[in-house]
């Protein structure tokens, strides 16, 4: 089964870059811009993933991740990993606190990030 995940970054390079290394491993990938255009898809359908940048125009990463925690909804356990440029501006705790799992500093290593995707979405 093709595991459904959701790409939310700003920059269109690191999108269409991740969106195309997924896709060859039979992923499903929504891609957004901003925090608010994930809730709005995880309000209509479900998903294995979220792949969310911190800096992000709308609403940025951890604020979004704040939200699908909160939500209620049948994604708010669905596993979040960030991804982010400024990873020293935050400590594991704080991405803790907002209910992301995991992250992944830019520039992106897509090994890295391949390997997370799978971590999260196997176990399901």
């Amino acid at each position: 089964m093709s595991k459904k995940i959701i790409v939310a970054e700003d920059s269109s390079v690191i999108q269409n870059l991740t969106k195309k290394i997924l896709s060859q491993l039979n992923y499903e990938i929504s891609s957004v811009k901003n925090g608010q255009q994930v809730l709005d898809l995880l309000a209509k359908d479900e998903y294995g993933l979220v792949l969310l940048d911190i800096h992000m125009p709308v609403m940025d990463g951890m604020e979004c991740a704040k939200l699908i925690r909160s939500s209620g909804g049948n994604n708010q356990d669905i596993p979040i990993v960030a991804i982010t440029g400024n990873a020293n501006n935050y400590t594991i705790e704080d991405f803790e606190e907002v209910g992301i799992n995991a992250f992944i500093p830019k520039p992106l290593n897509y090994d890295s990030v391949v390997e997370m995707v799978k971590k999260y979405t196997d176990d399901n």
